[in-house]
């Protein structure tokens, strides 16, 4: 196998394991970027990531994420039909700001 395919490889499935591992992030992340009801969330992580999310492990999701007052969901009329549109709030904000910090933190090099 040349360097370059295993490169890709080890790249998309990692990936693959950090969507699986730190979906909630990646919602919040999206919706930070811009608020979106479900289905684009759906369409955008299948976009950027290749990962395909199932409306039964999303849905919940943002029901917790909502109840945790991560993000907050507000119906509006979005392409003639009344979707509920999710935001991420300042607690969500903070919440990924010190998740990239400690991430940040536990990927550089140790200090002798």
């Amino acid at each position: 196998m040349e360097a370059a395919n295993l490169d890709e490889d080890l790249s998309g499935d990692m990936k693959r394991r950090f969507i699986k591992s730190f979906l909630d992030l990646v919602v919040l992340k999206l919706v930070q970027d811009e608020p979106m009801w479900g289905y684009k969330i759906l369409k955008k992580t299948k976009a950027a990531y290749q990962i395909k999310l199932r409306h039964g492990a999303l849905y919940p999701l943002l029901s917790t994420l909502e109840a945790n007052g991560f993000i907050k969901g507000k119906k509006e009329l979005q392409k003639g039909r009344i979707r509920k549109v999710y935001q991420i709030t300042p607690k969500g904000t903070q919440l990924l700001e010190t998740c990239q910090h400690f991430l940040k933190q536990q990927l550089q090099k140790p200090k002798p």
